[in-house]
């Protein structure tokens, strides 16, 4: 058994080489926490806030450990959440309130015949 150093396996790289090309610093990936916490407490539509919340969080988490690729595919995930939290946030409300006043109008004019064929009904000029 061999036990000199250094090995023949193990040959140390020079450090005065360098790679010739430039590294481009990208910005870091959003995490979108924020809107990602009101989601989750003001509009919380069947819990995809909470869901936003998660994701962001794993986003951040990445973004911290350096590790951009699972950074950005967490952010997207966690922008996409967000995206159908606010839109179901905001569409059913109005959804709801259109069929209560297309509800409203269509039982008024359902009483204005009601009333309309009971007058008819009940007035005493018939009696010829």
């Amino acid at each position: 058994m061999d036990t000199s150093y250094p090995r023949e396996d193990y040959l140390p790289t020079p450090a005065h080489k360098r790679d010739a090309a430039p590294t481009v610093l990208s910005p870091p990936p959003r995490d979108h926490l924020i809107w990602s916490i009101f989601n989750t407490i003001y509009m919380n539509f069947c819990c995809l806030g909470f869901v936003a919340l998660a994701f962001s969080v794993k986003a951040r988490d990445r973004k911290v450990a350096g590790d951009v690729e699972a950074a950005q595919r967490f952010s997207s995930k966690a922008k996409c959440y967000n995206a159908l939290a606010t839109a179901g946030s905001v569409v059913l409300p109005l959804l709801l309130v259109a069929l209560v006043i297309t509800g409203v109008i269509h039982l008024s004019k359902l009483t204005q015949e009601s009333i309309g064929f009971f007058t008819y009904q009940l007035s005493g000029t018939d009696e010829e």
